[in-house]
């Protein structure tokens, strides 16, 4: 499955004010359906709507583990559901402050279509080039 990130405005404002710390805060990436439209002045997760239900899935996602910053890449390892019986057609990548109101919201990853898996692992398998990349030139 080939994904799309995209970032959201407040993200650049908060990597550029250190509001973000991908290696130590708790990052986030929850599931939604095909009828959430992406907009870039989303802020926080509570501006996220139609998340997902579905078996093998929890509300709010899963926590991404074992993240890594080196040469300017964010990686970490993939995230799985086990046993998914659900649709989503895109993921949404944030700071988990524990508030919804308060959460910042980093990235959009569209899946390009909606993927169905039928009580398999649903994994999102991050690029060999990294979640996010900067690179200054």
């Amino acid at each position: 499955m080939a994904v799309t990130f995209t970032g959201y405005t407040s993200y650049t404002d908060d990597l550029l004010g250190a509001n973000i710390d991908l290696t130590n805060d708790t990052i986030k990436v929850a599931l939604v359906e095909s009828a959430y439209t992406f907009s870039a002045s989303h802020e926080f997760f509570d501006d996220i709507t139609d998340e997902i239900v579905g078996t093998g899935y929890t509300a709010g996602g899963k926590t991404i583990t074992e993240p890594t910053i080196t040469a300017g890449v964010f990686d970490a390892a993939d995230v799985e559901w086990d046993g998914a019986i659900f649709t989503t057609a895109g993921a949404v990548i944030y700071k988990d402050t524990g508030t919804p109101a308060t959460s910042p919201l980093i990235g959009f990853l569209d899946f390009g279509g909606n993927q169905t898996p039928a009580t398999q692992p649903f994994k999102i398998i991050w690029d060999a080039t990294g979640i996010i990349s900067v690179s200054l030139v």
